[in-house]
């Protein structure tokens, strides 16, 4: 902007930004250089109104006590149900699923080892038309001809490594045991070739 001559609203009207928007980042450029050009967090500096640590310990050990709702929560401790929402969400405690029903202890597990438990699954996916199915056409007559005739089915073969999360997949016509088999077969030659080459002489 300055190199070239414009003016501060002549270069924001050309980037298509506020003319206010634009004398902010010259000022970061006056006074940092190309460093105060870099993205920045939005998060603030401080958050003097979140909640204290103690209150959400409270917050927590209720929820794990009795599995009540944040409605139930917020009315037994004086807190605003938001900010019950908001430190069960924080804590992964925001949907009961997720706490053992006898103990209130956080159900999550992961294997020790790559390749110890591997988490195998068929996702049937119906095809759809070039130009769009009966969602786009409608199920009447007219629009896509294709979209009135079923063009069958694909199959997602899924595996996925508990510990590292490594995903191999591939798409099939169908769910038949040879195909299941040769599935597995090409995953276990996957995840095999990934742990040799993640556990090169490259790596300590």
């Amino acid at each position: 902007m300055t190199q070239q001559g414009y003016g501060v609203a002549q270069a924001a009207k050309m980037q298509g930004v506020s003319a206010g928007c634009a004398y902010r980042w010259l000022r970061r450029w006056r006074a940092e250089g190309e460093v105060g050009l870099e993205d920045r967090s939005c998060r603030p500096h401080r958050s003097p109104r979140r909640v204290s640590a103690q209150a959400e310990a409270r917050v927590v050990a209720l929820r794990t006590a009795t599995k009540l709702c944040p409605h139930q929560l917020a009315a037994r401790l004086g807190m605003p149900r938001s900010t019950v929402y908001a430190v069960l969400r924080r804590h992964g405690l925001n949907r009961l699923a997720v706490l053992d029903r006898p103990t209130g202890a956080p159900v999550r597990y992961q294997r020790d080892h790559p390749g110890e438990l591997v988490h195998v699954d068929v996702t049937k996916l119906g095809r759809v038309p070039d130009r769009g199915g009966w969602r786009v056409h409608g199920r009447g007559a007219g629009g896509n001809p294709d979209a009135r005739h079923g063009l069958g089915y694909d199959f997602l073969h899924v595996a996925v490594d508990d510990r590292t999360r490594l995903a191999y997949i591939e798409v099939h016509p169908d769910e038949r045991g040879a195909t299941c088999a040769g599935f597995l077969q090409r995953a276990g030659g996957w995840f095999a070739s990934t742990a040799s080459a993640s556990s090169g002489p490259d790596r300590q």
